[in-house]
């Protein structure tokens, strides 16, 4: 029986009975806009939207950081610890200094977008929703009252995450296929062999800018969002990053589960083998699809859902080594002088190319 008042007590905090009511009655309710109170009382919404990404970043960077030093969930590493330690080229100092950079830059373009906002009203809802019930008088009340203050929120939210992969993906590859750009900006982030949580955000702040910044800015104006949106879009955003870049793998973690653009996923970029294909961040992979850009060499290894597991990661990452170690002891070479950089697996003078050279001459 308490289990029942319990879903019941739920259900009214989603669904106001006298709201209901209202949008039931034969006559219009009142609709007198009044200014919207702050959702956290003492903070204006303004100011929410813009620290709640931050507090989220550093506070569930935090916990996988923690899950670093304290060796807490091994077995769902992507890479094991010494790697991370050997290959990354940017000190955690230099991370940490960097993505605080970018928040103070983040911060200060999202004041002066801020500045231009008016101030937002309430007290018009009701008498929109039944409005909207007197064109579709055959549905229920709480039919209306769910879509207006759940469904099509969530709608422009993702609508929001659509602009923002396709705003990233096409400056992400831009920014690999220009080798000034490269240089310049974004092969800064690539300092990061082995991304961690705390490196989610470390970038030129030029690039952290335009890709992050910008993209999500003008996602939400397009899709005209609220102040309150904003908060949840700009907050879901900046996790859904550090997940990405998180090091970790977890069957039960949400993002990794709803979204096909995970940190295994983007982690196959960071490898030297995979730096020219999955550029879509950081929802969905829909543009890699469409462009051909999806690493395609670990399909083998999926599961028989056709996703990439940990095991079948690890096992494509072993297997690949293990065949390098072969074709180095084949041709006398050092193993490092065919698996290095980017550049080295090109080069024509490299044998794992050999095949594909003569081929390509044929």
């Amino acid at each position: 029986m308490s289990n029942v008042t319990d879903k019941a007590c739920l259900f009214s905090k989603l669904i106001n009975g006298a709201d209901i009511e209202q949008i039931k009655s034969a006559v219009r309710p009142a609709a007198v806009a009044v200014p919207r109170p702050s959702f956290f009382k003492g903070y204006s919404d303004e100011v929410a939207a813009l620290a709640l990404p931050i507090i989220a970043y550093w506070t569930y960077s935090s916990i996988f950081h923690i899950m670093d030093v304290y060796k807490l969930a091994e077995g769902h590493r992507i890479h094991p610890t010494e790697e991370m330690l050997k290959k990354n080229r940017a000190s955690l100092y230099e991370v940490v200094r960097d993505v605080i950079l970018q928040h103070i830059i983040q911060t200060i373009t999202g004041v002066l977008a801020f500045n231009l906002n008016v101030q937002e009203y309430t007290g018009f809802e009701n008498a929109e929703i039944w409005d909207l019930r007197q064109k579709f008088p055959l549905l229920p009340a709480w039919f209306f009252y769910v879509a207006y203050w759940y469904l099509i929120p969530a709608s422009r939210i993702f609508t929001a995450f659509v602009i923002i992969d396709t705003w990233q993906f096409t400056l992400h590859r831009l920014m690999h296929l220009s080798p000034f750009l490269y240089k310049h900006f974004h092969s800064r982030h690539h300092q990061l062999y082995v991304p961690y949580a705390y490196g989610a955000l470390f970038n030129n702040p030029v690039e952290g800018l335009l890709l992050d910044t910008v993209g999500t800015g003008v996602a939400s104006m397009i899709v005209n969002l609220s102040q309150r949106e904003c908060m949840i879009l700009y907050t879901f955003s900046t996790m859904k990053t550090v997940d990405d870049h998180c090091g970790y793998s977890f069957w039960f973690d949400p993002f990794q589960r709803l979204f096909p653009n995970n940190s295994i996923y983007h982690d196959i970029h960071h490898q030297h083998f995979g730096i020219k294909y999955n550029f879509s961040q950081p929802f969905f992979t829909f543009w890699d699809n469409l462009f051909g850009t999806r690493f395609t060499a670990i399909d083998s290894y999926t599961d028989k859902n056709g996703k990439i597991t940990l095991k079948g990661y690890k096992k494509f990452l072993h297997d690949r080594t293990d065949k390098r170690r072969k074709i180095a002891k084949e041709y006398n070479m050092k193993f490092h002088e065919i698996s290095g950089s980017e550049d080295e697996e090109d080069s024509p003078e490299n044998p794992l190319n050999k095949n594909k050279v003569q081929k390509k001459n044929e």
